[in-house]
């Protein structure tokens, strides 16, 4: 008897152990997911709408753009050896033609010096075979071994003189080095970059305009450039270059020569902007840039439809701070959504706070 009351329990004890844990668990679940947000799909989403209408748009447009180097260059040598001397530092300005890189060249020297030798004495031989050819003591035919001796000699000293030059690295142009890979002691080889010089006493301001703003800009035209990060400074740039065709974004690129200040203040890299004025006030669609989702390539915004929320494509012409104006995907009267993108899809229902 007692046995048998054993085996129960050993059945029922772990069974009962397994049921508090069960009960513990979902007792656990319920209590989560009080706390935890559930969204439904089929629940409104609030958010904050703006009906479009149209708007003066003003006479004044700016195009933001970059400054790049009007010149770069990797400087590799034309010739491996060792490397003997480097003349300039990272962030030092240099002229055009300044000796910037020695490699080793003393063999070179030597052989220069061994044929300057062999010329000396090749040329007092055409000197005395021609005396003497002049007074027939000696046949013509050993004159001409000796002239076309001294040619090769000098041909061979050229050579070398050109081998020689080709140890020295000078600057194709004035400007700064940017970046140094190299040190004194190291191998040079063809082709592998020993020093980078950049131009920036010139500069390029490139911009990206949309094919409505395209026909404002001509080849040679003037205009002023504000920098951002120094207000203080305005430049003229002037258009060497409009691009007839457009890149991933739809927009065409449009660049200017501009004259860096005396300081060389403006970096390569900095953000500027190009404004023009018109003799006509411009009327068009203007929203907050904030609206915008997608990419640069494939602007979109959202449009209410029926209290539905549909994402709609836009071209965007320009950008004025922080508004866009839209040229095509939306037109006056449509609703477009401006706040309450947290939870936002295609097709959500929309309810307006």
């Amino acid at each position: 008897m007692h046995l048998n009351l054993k085996k129960v329990l050993y059945i029922i004890i772990p069974l009962l152990i397994i049921a508090l844990i069960v009960f513990r668990l979902k007792s656990n679940k319920t209590e989560t997911d009080k706390k935890v947000y559930q969204f439904y799909k089929d629940q409104p989403i609030h958010v904050e709408t703006q009906q479009i209408s149209i708007q003066n748009i003003g006479n004044t447009f700016a195009f933001t753009g970059t400054f790049e180097p009007n010149r770069e260059s990797k400087l590799s040598a034309e010739t491996q050896g060792k490397i003997n001397e480097i003349y300039v530092d990272l962030g030092q300005e240099v002229a055009k033609g300044q000796l910037l890189l020695q490699l080793d060249n003393v063999l070179l020297q030597q052989q220069i010096n061994a044929v300057d030798v062999q010329i000396e004495g090749l040329t007092s031989d055409v000197q005395r075979y021609t005396i003497l050819a002049s007074a027939d003591a000696v046949q013509g035919l050993q004159l001409e071994k000796s002239v076309l001796a001294l040619k090769s000699a000098k041909i061979q000293k050229a050579t070398l003189v050109e081998q020689l030059n080709k140890t020295k690295i000078v600057a194709p142009f004035s400007g700064v080095i940017t970046a140094k890979m190299s040190e004194i002691g190291s191998f040079a080889a063809p082709g592998v970059p020993l020093l980078q010089l950049t131009e920036i006493a010139a500069l390029r301001f490139t911009i990206n305009v949309s094919e409505m703003d395209v026909d404002k800009f001509k080849i040679g035209k003037s205009c002023a450039i504000k920098v951002d990060a120094i207000p203080t400074v305005s430049l003229v740039g002037n258009v060497e270059m409009i691009s007839s065709k457009s890149n991933i974004g739809n927009s065409f690129p449009v660049q200017f020569q501009v004259k860096n200040t005396p300081n060389r203040a403006v970096k390569a890299g900095m953000f500027g902007k190009v404004e023009l004025i018109t003799g006509v006030e411009e009327k068009g669609i203007v929203i907050p840039a904030s609206v915008i989702v997608g990419t640069a390539a494939k602007p979109q915004v959202y449009i209410v439809r029926a209290g539905k929320a549909t994402l709609t494509d836009v071209q965007i012409s320009k950008r004025k701070e922080d508004k866009a104006v839209v040229h095509d995907g939306i037109k006056e009267g449509d609703v477009i959504i401006t706040n309450g993108f947290q939870n936002l899809f295609e097709g959500a229902t929309i309810s307006k706070k």
